[in-house]
């Protein structure tokens, strides 16, 4: 079925980032796929993980430093990063922030990212 989605749905997350989920297991019940706009405030970060999902960002505004194998990766306005399933990755947003488009196949979930901070 066709549908539109008028507005997203806010998922609450501690410092200071925004997410607003258009498509996805919150906002829509969709599992196959998840289309979020994310805004990070400067210096904002997260524990690594290593997610059971592909996931593609792509940065609208300010810039990301994606954390990988030893290693980082600059992603500024207009560039996107791929950073597949069980690849561990941290994402740190940079001196003035970032806004930014992720889409996770399968949708993201917070049991499927596997965060280093999770409970065992």
């Amino acid at each position: 079925m066709v549908r539109i989605i008028t507005e997203p749905q806010r998922v609450p997350v501690p410092g200071g980032k925004i997410i607003d989920e258009f498509v996805g297991r919150v906002s829509t019940g969709t599992d196959g796929v998840s289309v979020a706009r994310m805004k990070a405030p400067a210096g904002w970060d997260e524990p690594a993980q290593t997610p059971e999902f592909d996931e593609v960002t792509l940065v609208l505004a300010g810039s990301l430093t994606v954390e990988h194998d030893g290693t980082s990766t600059e992603v500024a306005a207009g560039q996107a990063i791929l950073t597949p399933a069980g690849q561990t990755v941290r994402y740190v947003a940079g001196a003035s922030g970032a806004e930014y488009i992720a889409v996770c196949v399968p949708a993201f979930g917070p049991d499927l990212a596997h965060r280093a901070d999770d409970p065992i």
